[in-house]
């Protein structure tokens, strides 16, 4: 049975919604360890670093989710035209044998 339309619009939307938040992970990510390596540098050991530590943690955890998952629909996808493996011919052409 073919998919339907909806479907497919369905599937778009959240191939969609995966990359917007990985592009805004990956954004928190660097700015959540540019934060770590700023306060690290000036208060090292403080409790600002250890929670932009934390947040950075937790951002990078987002962002491997949203990677794996948009990885994973992807190949699944139903969508996509498939992929067939080279011809294996060769290249000389056949001679009957006496």
């Amino acid at each position: 049975m073919a998919p339907k339309k909806s479907d497919r619009i369905e599937f778009l939307r959240a191939l969609r919604q995966l990359h917007r938040a990985r592009y805004v992970y990956t954004v928190g990510t660097l700015l959540w360890a540019a934060s770590v390596a700023w306060t690290g540098r000036q208060a090292p050991g403080s409790r600002q670093m250890w929670v932009s530590a934390l947040l950075l943690t937790v951002f990078a955890g987002l962002l491997i989710t949203a990677a794996v998952s948009l990885r994973r629909l992807a190949a699944r996808s139903p969508y996509q035209p498939a992929h067939h493996a080279a011809s294996h011919k060769t290249s000389h052409p056949r001679r009957a044998h006496a």
